[in-house]
Parts: structure tokens; sequence; C-alpha cells
């Protein structure tokens, strides 16, 4: 399954051996890779392919948490800002609710856990890579309208570009217009995990797309339910 456009997937990870066993898998299941051993590499690799264009930006991010002077994290939440909209999967060693929440609020879509094992890998891989559903079915609140086959979603005639969480967030709010959502039906919903306690992480993500739909003054959409939760719905 080789991708399209010149697509590729990014490997980030400072350890040779490992670097080269997830380039070998993915080119074993038929995908590209290209690796680099640092953050800077990682991002200049990411820019020279022209990552902000969708014809050329790499299909999915694999990035160790543990890098050389910069975090796996810190790399991932400056790939959100310059506007990633790649699936990013941070490789970790530890799976406690503190780590899998650092992640989720770094921008990452996911996580794979060390010791690595090729056959868990490529099932997240081909999961993130499955490919778009052939459908032309499409959810419509006002004016602001998501295209499930295709991902896109348009906003008084802007198209706006979102990572996988962002666009399944605002999927599942779009599902349930004028619904108050609680954290827990999210969270449940759109990560699949069940995060107890202090976790931020859906503030995040508000936030985010937040920043985009209301990027050219546009008026908010989805709105806090103190105590509850939020709600997709006029102002």
């Amino acid at each position: 399954m080789m991708l399209p456009h010149s697509a590729y997937v990014l490997v980030i990870e400072p350890d040779d051996s490992l670097a080269n066993q997830l380039a070998f898998d993915l080119e074993e299941a038929g995908y590209d890779a290209i690796v680099a051993h640092d953050a800077v590499s990682g991002l200049q690799q990411y820019r020279d392919a022209g990552g902000g264009h969708s014809h050329s930006r790499p299909a999915l991010i694999v990035i160790d948490r543990m890098l050389t002077g910069e975090s796996g994290l810190s790399l991932c939440r400056n790939l959100h800002t310059i506007g990633n909209c790649s699936p990013v999967l941070i490789l970790m060693a530890r799976d406690t609710v503190d780590d899998r929440v650092a992640c989720l609020e770094a921008g990452a879509d996911d996580y794979i856990l060390k010791p690595y094992r090729s056959e868990d890998f490529l099932k997240l891989v081909r999961l993130y890579l499955k490919p778009d559903v052939d459908t032309t079915e499409q959810l419509r609140f006002g004016d602001l309208v998501l295209d499930i086959g295709t991902r896109r979603v348009i906003y008084n005639s802007r198209t706006i570009e979102l990572t996988m969480k962002e666009f399944e967030l605002l999927k599942f709010f779009m599902e349930h217009p004028r619904e108050v959502l609680t954290r827990e039906q999210i969270l449940e919903n759109v990560w699949g995990y069940d995060f107890m306690g202090e976790s931020n992480v859906i503030e995040v993500y508000i936030r985010y797309l937040r920043l985009k739909i209301e990027e050219e003054g546009q008026k908010r959409l989805i709105q806090t339910v103190r105590g509850v939760g939020y709600v997709l719905r006029e102002s």
C-alpha cells in the first residue's frame, strides 16, 4: 500500500536501531518512511517537504518522547503551532494516566508503548492511514459544514484545516447539536479513554477548535456550560 501523492510516514527517533526497525516495518507493510534522529532535523524534514501543504506533508508522524535537545512532546506542540494536520503518534515507555494526558495535551493523536512490538505498531498505523470512506455524508450546523468522506470542514465558505482529533471532536458535537455534552461523554466517545481527575485535555482541544473556527471574528459556536460540559449552539 504505497501512500498517494508522494505522502510518507515521518519517523523521528534518536535510537538508530529502533529507527531502522520502525522504517523497516513500515516499508515491509508497504508504506514509505523517512527517518530523522532529533527534533531539529525532524522539523526540518517536515518543512523541506512542504509540511503545511496537504499534497506533500507526511501522512503520519511518529515521534519518540525522549529526543535529545527538545522533548518529543515539545516538538509535537511546535508542529501543531505551525499548522500540522497529520496524525501524530508518540512512542513512550510509560503508560500512566498522566503520561497519556500529556501526549494528548501536546497535540498527539495516540501513543505507542515500549518495548516496541511491530504488530502493535502497524495495527495503529493502519488505523490512522486507512483509506477515506467513500461517502458523501455531510453534517451541517448553520453555516458550518463537515464532510465525512473528505474530512473537510467549511465555515462561511472558508475551509478549516483540522487535525484528526480536532475533526473527531467537532464531528461529535455536530452529531449532537444543541445537546449539552459532559466531559465524560466527550472523553469516552472521542478519545476512548476513561480519564478521571484533573485532566484538561478537553479544554485544550476546545481552545484549538475555537481558535480555528473563530479565526475571522466568527461567532462562538462551542459554548461552555459551567460545571457540566460543552454544547454546540448558536449564541
